[in-house]
């Protein structure tokens, strides 16, 4: 079977694909895997508590980032880049962690965060 590097298509805007002449490219299903496909990644979006970045000057200089809600720790040398090097952590881990673990982690480590008042005398 030989492949072609573009197959000829009526549509403009479609973009080409790698196909043969024993499977020419069917438009059609492309559109409903499309839809199919964005169905599916609603059924996986989670809706996910408000996080928290705990930041904290550590031993070394840097800053330290930790998200208590998900046990996900991060640093960088301002407190600000500790901040992005975190949500970029938390993003990543987010992207490849199974949805069982995602709920595992948010039940398991329930984490409350307060104002607390304090009289002193």
């Amino acid at each position: 079977m030989e492949l072609r590097p573009a197959c000829r298509v009526t549509n403009e805007s479609a973009t080409p694909a790698l196909c043969s002449e024993k499977f020419p490219p069917n438009h059609r299903y492309e559109r409903h895997y499309s839809r199919r496909l964005a169905g599916w990644a609603r059924l996986f979006v989670m809706k996910l508590p408000k996080l928290t970045a705990v930041i904290e000057p550590g031993e070394d200089g840097w800053y330290v980032a930790n998200c208590p809600e998900l046990g996900i720790v991060s640093q960088g040398e301002t407190p600000e880049r500790a901040e992005a090097m975190l949500k970029e952590a938390v993003e990543l881990w987010l992207e490849c962690a199974d949805e069982t673990e995602v709920r595992r982690r948010l039940q398991e480590r329930k984490v409350a965060i307060k104002e607390l008042e304090v009289t002193h005398a």
